[in-house]
């Protein structure tokens, strides 16, 4: 695959919409990849560039729905745009609902569709940047020992109980081990306090539940 800005995939077990919408996108700038099936294009993506993807929403074997899926499911930085000729309220609904820019029925303006697919490409980044930051935020709470980590579960659980008295009592542990366990937790975790700790928990939790 291509390596530049204002990607767009284009996925259409029809020939010629994939023809047409490669040379029509290409000579407006965009860097277009074209597939003929969701499999060859899950073969084909790494999962770390965005991108739009223009999808048809009703091919063989997987449909476009069923990728949908599959992608929210990898968290990857794609905003999605269906086209199909054949796709009715339920399923523009589900589209909609499972985070596509717009769900357009065939045949559709070629204007129509440069316009969403530069919506797209915003979005796309922006779930790109906002996985890059839920990476980096777990890569900190991997460096906690199970000791660390057990402290922090506690913390995370009980958040009225975190002077170093009730989570060494809770744990069977004494009070300075907890010390210097906490220091070492927030070092790692680079928060400055456990209310930082809570609330870098807490986005993460969210981020997650709204990516899934």
């Amino acid at each position: 695959m291509t390596d530049r800005q204002h990607s767009v995939f284009v996925v259409d077990d029809d020939q010629d919409i994939r023809t047409s919408l490669t040379r029509a996108l290409g000579q407006r700038g965009y860097a277009v990849e074209a597939f003929e099936s969701a499999r060859a294009f899950l073969d084909a993506y790494d999962g770390d560039r965005a991108a739009c993807l223009v999808l048809d929403y009703g091919m063989p074997e997987m449909n476009g729905l069923e990728l949908q899926v599959v992608l929210n499911d990898r968290d990857w930085p794609l905003a999605v745009i269906f086209v199909t000729g054949h796709g009715g309220v339920p399923e523009s609904v589900q589209a909609m609902k499972g985070g596509a820019v717009d769900f357009l029925e065939k045949p559709f303006r070629q204007s129509d569709l440069i316009d969403r697919i530069d919506a797209a490409l915003e979005i796309a980044e922006a779930r790109r940047a906002a996985a890059a930051s839920r990476q980096a935020v777990r890569g900190r709470f991997s460096r906690l020992t199970d000791r660390e980590a057990e402290i922090v579960d506690h913390v995370l659980a009980n958040p009225a109980e975190v002077s170093s008295k009730e989570i060494a009592g809770t744990l069977g542990i004494s009070p300075r081990t907890v010390d210097h366990h906490r220091a070492r937790i927030l070092e790692k975790l680079e928060v400055r306090s456990l209310v930082e700790l809570v609330r870098l928990a807490d986005a993460l939790q969210g981020d997650d539940a709204a990516g899934g």
